[in-house]
């Protein structure tokens, strides 16, 4: 069965013609075929309609995601492949139409016939083959899967793995790829750390395989990255280089409790999108104006990716014999200085010195070298760890019941505790050192002035770091 439809071009000048009264009639029609049978072998992949036009057949119908799609990077994947200098055979199937990237199983596409029409990523890539659906549309609906992994022999992973594009590989180890089960049976927790949730709070109605199913799915590929659109780099849900909590694409999850909650007992959750724009933390009276911000190097234009032009970061890794390649990093694992192996591949782990991490991503355009960047975060993290024990001894003195939940009252001993929280989260250093400095010696100051307890008198209360601003 064959599916048409009609060139209204023809259409509309037939009606002008016939209007000036050239033509006896009142409309012609011109049909021709949506798409032609596909080869033998090609398991009922269709492919390119019009390949010159980068129109598959699926784009007849669904205009405008082929109209996005077509600015995307997969519409030319299969001319990227070719244009390489290490196009090789086994590359073809994740640049083409193939039964990989989908549910489908069998042998199919671009792999099976070699006919030029499946040659790109195209929608079936994802969503598997498409006759049955372009024949009879209501019986069969082709849903790309929204999981990840590098088990898997469906969706992103089975491209995007390996030691060439690895992404899903580094994604596995990552905390993105990894479900923690506390959070699953809380609406107000689902929204950052399941996928659907996290999907549903962007306001994406898209239907996927995995829509209905009862288990959990960590935060995968599409929740960041769009499939259809190429509005923003990298195919992005959300711009990367805003600052603002609510346009941020980190930061719409990376943001949650930055400062305290009289009706909550806990601290900080997910402070680092406003610590890094200067605004997380409690304020002591006088400490700053309400609007007022301290923004570190890291939170200004020196660093215009902000959230991910430290934590997602890509490097080659080649063998320091030979200079063979090892392994292409692609930044995600999410960690901005992460721990190496042997061979300089990231580990999953963040437990070593720092003389075993690479501080590769600090010197793009920021610190001179990673030994600069390295000795940068000695001297912050020195300095904090001073303030930081101090005010934990003074927090220890300070009666219980100033430390209330529920009385809509930040105390000043509930707010010294933020902040100390604040200041010990892994990372805070980096994010911004002087707003947790100014923070930790405020509270300091604030906690002598309320509960008459004091520092020792070594202990310097003037800020040393400063953001030169």
């Amino acid at each position: 069965m064959r599916a048409f439809k009609i060139d209204f071009r023809l259409a509309l000048a037939a009606l002008v013609l016939a209007t000036a009264g050239c033509l006896d009639t009142k409309t012609i029609f011109k049909t021709f075929p949506l798409f032609e049978d596909p080869p033998n072998g090609a398991a009922a992949f269709l492919g390119y309609s019009d390949q010159d036009d980068k129109l598959p057949v699926c784009g007849n119908c669904h205009v405008g995601q082929n109209a996005a799609w077509q600015q995307t990077h997969h519409a030319g994947a299969w001319e990227t492949l070719q244009a390489s200098s290490s196009a090789q055979d086994f590359c073809e199937r994740c640049h083409t139409v193939s039964e990989t990237g989908n549910s489908t199983e069998t042998p199919g596409g671009w792999p099976a016939t070699l006919d030029p029409r499946y040659q790109d990523v195209q929608c079936e890539s994802c969503h598997g083959p498409g006759l049955e659906h372009v024949t009879n549309p209501d019986a069969s609906q082709p849903l790309a899967s929204l999981l990840a992994g590098t088990d898997l022999t469906n969706g992103c992973g089975e491209c995007h793995q390996g030691s060439h594009h690895g992404f899903v590989d580094e994604w596995t180890e990552s905390r993105h790829g990894t479900m923690d089960p506390f959070p699953q049976g809380r609406e107000d927790c689902v929204q950052c750390h399941e996928a659907r949730g996290a999907l549903a709070a962007f306001g994406v109605k898209a239907e996927y395989l995995e829509k209905e199913q009862a288990e959990a799915i960590p935060i995968t590929c599409a929740v960041c990255h769009d499939p259809h659109d190429a509005t923003n780099e990298h195919q992005l849900r959300f711009p990367i280089d805003v600052p603002n909590v609510d346009l941020n694409l980190c930061m719409k999850c990376h943001h949650k409790r930055a400062q305290p909650d009289p009706d909550l007992s806990y601290g900080p959750h997910a402070p680092q999108g406003p610590l890094l724009l200067g605004d997380a933390g409690w304020r002591p009276p006088d400490f700053l104006a309400p609007t007022d911000t301290i923004v570190a190097t890291h939170g200004t234009g020196a660093n215009p990716g902000l959230c991910a032009g430290c934590h997602v970061n890509s490097f080659e890794v080649t063998d320091a014999e030979t200079g063979a390649h090892v392994f292409s990093v692609t930044g995600h694992s999410f960690k901005a200085t992460p721990c190496l192996d042997p061979q300089g591949v990231p580990l999953p782990t963040t437990n070593c010195p720092l003389g075993e991490r690479t501080f590769q991503g600090c010197t793009d355009g920021c610190h001179g070298s990673e030994a600069a960047a390295r000795s940068a975060l000695t001297v912050v993290t020195l300095r904090l760890d001073v303030l930081i024990t101090e005010l934990d001894a003074l927090i220890a003195q300070i009666a219980l019941d100033q430390f209330v939940t529920g009385d809509d009252l930040i105390t000043t001993g509930e707010g010294a505790k933020f902040n100390l929280s604040l200041a010990k989260q892994q990372g805070s250093p980096i994010h911004n050192p002087f707003l947790i400095e100014a923070l930790l010696i405020a509270s300091i100051q604030q906690v002598k002035v309320d509960y008459g307890l004091a520092p020792p008198r070594s202990l310097s209360l003037e800020r040393q770091l400063h953001s030169g601003s």
